[in-house]
């Protein structure tokens, strides 16, 4: 099922908004964030406009956050966080998807809860497509 509304389900420039399309992962699609004050940040978003975990089959929901293990390790390799904060909300946007905020000892919001979007940190396409390119090859 796919929501017209919602930018994970339709890409294009509802997704543009606040992301970038890095890959397709077994069940789901991992997308840069486009604001990085924390460097690395990213999203595993259900293939599906599903709400919730309850929603999905056991092996569907393992198959879920054996991707979001994926690419954790992957942020680790890249991008050598002392650790990364996991987010999952959705009261409006309602598609299963969680943030993997990469998090820095003594640096922006370290021991704090992350803002959904600070609006701080923009870079260049090139920059962007640079990490692209190192996820992929550390996934």
């Amino acid at each position: 099922m796919k929501d017209a509304n919602c930018g994970y389900c339709m890409g294009g420039d509802l997704l543009d908004a606040f992301g970038i399309p890095v890959c397709h992962l077994s069940v789901s699609d991992l997308i840069l964030f486009k604001e990085q004050s924390h460097p690395g940040r990213c999203i595993v978003a259900y293939k599906d406009h599903v709400s919730e975990l309850v929603d999905l089959s056991d092996a569907d929901r393992d198959a879920f956050f054996a991707d979001v293990a994926k690419a954790a390790k992957a942020i680790h390799a890249v991008f050598h966080p002392n650790k990364v904060n996991y987010g999952a909300y959705g009261d409006t946007g309602c598609h299963l998807h969680v943030h993997l905020v990469p998090k820095y000892k003594d640096e922006f919001e370290w021991g704090g809860v992350f803002a959904m979007n600070p609006g701080q940190t923009y870079l260049s396409d090139e920059a962007y497509q640079d990490m692209i390119a190192k996820l992929k090859a550390a996934l």
